[in-house]
């Protein structure tokens, strides 16, 4: 799901490191054999032509070994690549040919399984190949015995994405202040008039996806798929297992959005429940009620100073350790105290930070955030996130008054209104938001503490599933795969997929982060 509202806009450009590993060369060195003259006769050998690149052949692609490679990162993952081609308008197979980045993870295993893994990014807007390295050590003892599929959604990552360089630039470049739905639309109307140039933003949807995943499998030979969706992903993953049941062989849903949920309705709603929770854990520990007293109440009060006085506010950046100023608001703190509440870490900082921003010091929080909203900016394509959620919720969108009060208040919805005014609208199904109705072996898992995807979700989709467990973390946020021991369940379940045996008591030993008192950490 997007952390914030500006990602509905913020279009960035993310490229993939893609390179070809060649087979090193040898001539043969030693003495010379029986025969020949001495080692210094022997006429040298003319250099050879380097080897071609590696390939592979699968079904009836033929990829090429390559690196994968994630934004800000030099770290790589060894795998195998092919483009796939598609119709843009998958209505129309004489339409526009869109190329898709596909690449295989190659399993360890001489002869893998039978089955593939796939694994399903979220956002929307984050590409699978570049969100890979951080869900990796979570599936790596999966590539024991079976090969992992990984496809950019189309408008993401190197198939097509959406972007829009100018666009975002003059948005990057642009004082941070209030909601201001004019301003918005003009934005989008610049991005959309450079995403035009090469794309139609009604084919980058869901369903299109979907379609894609299964034109992939069939030519890789229609193995069986095990699914892993994460957030987003899971809609995904729902999505293909309603139309394509048959090909599925088990899921996993890791922050689960259920398919009845119109995408940004309730991140208010949301949002302010893990707050409350969250903080009730300052209430009861009396270090923490001492140091803070109710940090929920500052919060507020701090969102209400800020709402009659939004200012400008200098802190050093983490990274630069230059001064960087900025303008704080009430909308500010809201996007900031979203992104914090992601992660059991960042959202035991919280009482700390808010703390600290009261009373004057707002380094912590905004350092902090930059951080995450950095990270967050250069893996999601906010032009595909617009062509999901424009042609798939935006339409459902009800005002929610009883949200204005929140921290979050009604900007989300606000701003996805004013961005699918401008944006244009695909189709969606006439069964697209009915619940997924399946025996298919199914792992659902949640965070207690999710701000966005919290367990109702999870029980929601689990009540339609006859042949399911959802497992809730305790003291977690959102995305919960690599927590504690939630590898291991994972790897059990797709070896042996029957949810009801499996023994998941070693969560019982997950616990929430401890809350900071000082900068030093929690209490001893």
């Amino acid at each position: 799901m997007a952390l914030k509202a500006r990602t509905a806009l913020r279009i960035v450009v993310v490229a993939v490191g893609l390179g070809l590993l060649a087979w090193n060369q040898f001539r043969p060195h030693g003495p010379a054999a029986a025969g020949e003259g001495p080692a210094s006769d022997v006429v040298p050998a003319k250099p050879q032509a380097a080897a071609k690149p590696r390939t592979w052949k699968l079904g009836q692609l033929t990829l090429t070994a390559c690196e994968l490679g994630r934004p800000d990162s030099g770290l790589t993952t060894a795998a195998w690549c092919a483009p796939f081609q598609v119709p843009e308008n998958r209505a129309d197979p004489h339409s526009r040919r869109i190329t898709l980045n596909l690449a295989v993870v190659r399993s360890d295993a001489q002869v893998p399984a039978k089955d593939m893994l796939v694994f399903l990014a979220g956002g929307p807007g984050q590409a699978a190949t570049e969100t890979w390295p951080t869900v990796a050590p979570a599936l790596e003892p999966l590539l024991a015995h079976r090969n992992v599929l990984l496809i950019d959604q189309r408008g993401t990552g190197k198939s097509n994405p959406l972007d829009c360089k100018a666009a975002d630039q003059q948005d990057k470049a642009a004082p941070i202040a209030g909601f201001d739905a004019e301003r918005l639309r003009t934005q989008v109307a610049q991005c959309l008039k450079e995403v035009q140039a090469k794309a139609d933003p009604r084919f980058y949807t869901t369903t299109a996806a979907v379609a894609d995943l299964e034109d992939a499998r069939q030519a890789l030979g229609a193995p069986s798929f095990d699914l892993v969706g994460v957030s987003y992903g899971t809609r995904v993953a729902q999505q293909y297992a309603m139309h394509h049941g048959d090909a599925v062989r088990s899921i996993v849903l890791d922050g689960v959005a259920p398919n009845s949920l119109v995408l940004g309705e309730d991140f208010a709603r949301n949002l302010d429940d893990a707050l409350k929770a969250q903080f009730a854990r300052c209430s009861a520990e009396p270090a923490c009620k001492a140091r803070f007293g109710d940090p929920y109440q500052t919060l507020y009060q701090l969102r209400d100073a800020l709402r009659a006085n939004p200012h400008k506010v200098s802190f050093r950046d983490p990274q630069t350790y230059q001064s960087v100023e900025r303008t704080l608001s009430d909308d500010a703190v809201a996007s900031v105290v979203r992104l914090f509440a992601y992660s059991p870490v960042t959202a035991a900082l919280l009482p700390l930070s808010i703390d600290a921003a009261a009373h004057g010091d707002v380094g912590p929080l905004l350092g902090q955030a930059k951080l995450i909203s950095g990270d967050l900016g250069d893996s999601m394509n906010g032009g595909m996130q617009s062509s999901v959620i424009c042609s798939e919720d935006a339409d459902l969108l009800t005002p929610r008054p009883q949200d204005a009060n929140t921290i979050l208040g009604t900007r989300m919805i606000d701003t996805l209104q004013a961005v699918c005014s401008v944006w244009p609208h695909g189709t969606r199904p006439a069964d697209f938001h009915q619940p997924l109705q399946t025996s298919i072996p199914t792992l659902l898992l949640s965070g207690q503490y999710d701000p966005v995807t919290p367990p109702r979700y999870g029980e929601e989709v689990l009540s339609h599933l006859s042949n399911a467990r959802h497992l809730v973390l305790k003291g977690q946020g959102h995305n919960v795969i690599g927590a504690g021991c939630a590898p291991q369940l994972v790897e059990r379940f797709i070896k042996d997929p029957d949810p009801k045996k499996l023994d998941a008591s070693c969560l019982d030993r997950l616990q929430p982060t401890p809350l900071f008192i000082d900068f030093n950490g929690a209490t001893p």
